[in-house]
């Protein structure tokens, strides 16, 4: 089984898809704009300017996360496109939360003021979303492909996981994956 679990900057992606894959036994795959600004040895925040100038790294990303998903039988591929990109995922969510509380949680990963956080969250929701757009075709607000659509604002990461486990569960049972 491949779940694919979406959602912008904030959302819970990373920590709901680690503890989903955890819980299932999955491999988990969340090759993201950081693991490759990490393998380049270069601050997020610059990569992410880098990224605005070249598409290639878009490209790369989203390349090597399909690869990595479909190299593999079960696993949960956890970025800002998996639920569109793997079109082979048998479960497809995509996570929201205001932008507010997406801000918060960044600042608390990330440190700086809360007024700086929601700035560039808002910046980088829009930058994302143009670049999707131009690249892919794809309206990230559109999240209709999605099998199951979650707001985390108000939920603790272990809930919003139990949901999706519970879900993925029932379609094992079912055998369509």
């Amino acid at each position: 089984m491949r779940i694919a679990i979406s959602g912008k900057s904030g959302c819970g992606n990373t920590t709901v898809s680690n503890m989903v894959s955890e819980a299932l036994g999955f491999v988990m795959i969340n090759f993201t704009f950081r693991s490759l600004a990490q393998e380049y040895g270069i601050e997020f925040w610059e990569f992410c300017k880098l990224a605005e100038q070249s598409d290639d790294y878009d490209l790369e990303v989203d390349r090597r996360q399909v690869e990595m998903a479909l190299a593999v039988e079960d696993c949960v591929l956890g970025s800002r496109l998996a639920i569109w990109m793997l079109k082979e995922a048998d479960l497809k969510i995509y996570l929201t939360a205001t932008t507010e509380e997406r801000a918060r949680r960044v600042l608390k990963r990330e440190g700086g003021t809360l007024a700086q956080r929601y700035a560039e969250t808002t910046k980088r929701d829009k930058n994302d979303s143009a670049r999707y757009e131009r690249l892919y075709g794809i309206n990230n607000s559109d999240t209709s492909i999605a099998d199951m659509v979650i707001d985390t604002t108000n939920l603790q990461p272990d809930e919003v996981a139990a949901m999706i486990i519970a879900e993925a569960k029932k379609l094992q049972q079912k055998g369509n994956a």
